[in-house]
């Protein structure tokens, strides 16, 4: 088999994985495929509600593994959780972290900047908004580069210290 039938033979697989009821709360946040010396570079970022552990991460990996098992061609692969500052990649991304902190980069120019920061607002049609200092920024999808959540370890440790001096 050459390079184009494993990347087949993967995207095959993770569609398969999208679609089995054993994985219905893993998602599938990004996926590639690259050259990488004289194999093939296979990447399967993944989510879940309430976060990815490693058991999953393994999970999917035996399994993309068991399925090109019989597959010549030379690869490695790396199955990953799209960690706290999860990219967003899918409109239906800025609707589902609507409140959080993101970081927005445009391919355009937009108020003066490319980089934006602010609280994702969601979607409106096919324009997303992003609350910032400035008030609502209007970023149309077309014009988004790349976009991830942004995690501020303040924010967690404020919290932290509030639920001490509340449970005592």
């Amino acid at each position: 088999m050459d390079k184009e039938s494993l990347v087949i033979a993967f995207e095959r697989e993770l569609d398969a994985i999208v679609h089995d009821p054993a994985y219905a709360d893993v998602e599938v946040v990004l996926h590639a495929a690259r050259p990488h010396r004289k194999a093939v570079a296979l990447s399967v970022t993944i989510d879940k509600v309430g976060g990815v552990d490693l058991a999953t991460c393994e999970r999917i990996a035996a399994r993309i593994n068991d399925a090109l098992e019989t597959i010549e061609e030379e690869y490695s692969l790396e199955v990953e959780s799209a960690g706290l500052e999860r990219p967003l990649v899918r409109p239906a991304d800025y609707e589902r972290f609507a409140g959080k902190k993101a970081r927005v980069v445009t391919t355009l120019t937009i108020a003066g900047a490319k980089t934006h920061r602010g609280i994702l607002r969601g979607l409106r049609g096919e324009t997303v908004i992003l609350e910032t200092e400035n008030g609502e920024l209007p970023l149309p999808v077309a014009t988004i580069k790349s976009a991830n959540l942004e995690y501020d370890p303040r924010a967690d440790l404020q919290r932290d210290k509030r639920e001490r001096k509340t449970h005592g």
